[in-house]
């Protein structure tokens, strides 16, 4: 039997996640509906309302049976509650780059990552270099634009 693989996210994302469901499942009565009106109107061969309202709920039900998946195998970490000098999931990572100049990561789960706010994927390259390292540690990274040199010069758990 396959062991299931747990998937660690912060409380945020969990909650994301969990609200994300709760407005699925309150669209499925509506997209019912709206199959029962198209419906209503005859043949249903050439009727574009029927078909967009049942390719809409098949979006729906696909996304519901995802998140639900995901929650299920969702492993909540509190950052607040870990601490060492290694990077973990979790971390809120300073590193130098070449120039010198500081950026700031926070390791977290792939539902919530954004590397526009700060947030990378502990699966992503720059993630998984980063894991288990310490402060003053090189990392390289091999991203499209070329490889990439930091520096950890600090290592929170906020």
């Amino acid at each position: 039997m396959a062991t299931v693989e747990k998937m660690p996210m912060l409380q945020e994302g969990y909650d994301k996640l969990t609200g994300e469901l709760k407005r699925l499942k309150a669209e499925r009565p509506l997209i019912v509906d709206a199959i029962e009106e198209a419906r209503a109107h005859g043949d249903l061969s050439e009727n574009a309302e029927y078909h967009a309202a049942k390719e809409r709920q098949g979006q729906i039900e696909a996304t519901i049976a995802d998140i639900e998946d995901k929650l299920s195998r969702a492993q909540v970490i509190d950052p607040r509650d870990l601490s060492g000098d290694k990077v973990v999931f979790g971390a809120t990572v300073t590193l130098l780059d070449e120039d010198e100049k500081p950026v700031k990561y926070q390791i977290v789960g792939q539902t919530e990552a954004d590397a526009k706010t700060g947030r990378i994927s502990y699966n992503s390259p720059l993630g998984r270099a980063l894991i288990g390292r310490r402060v003053d540690d090189e990392v390289e990274v091999s991203v499209p634009a070329g490889d990439r040199y930091y520096l950890v010069s600090k290592i929170e758990f906020i």
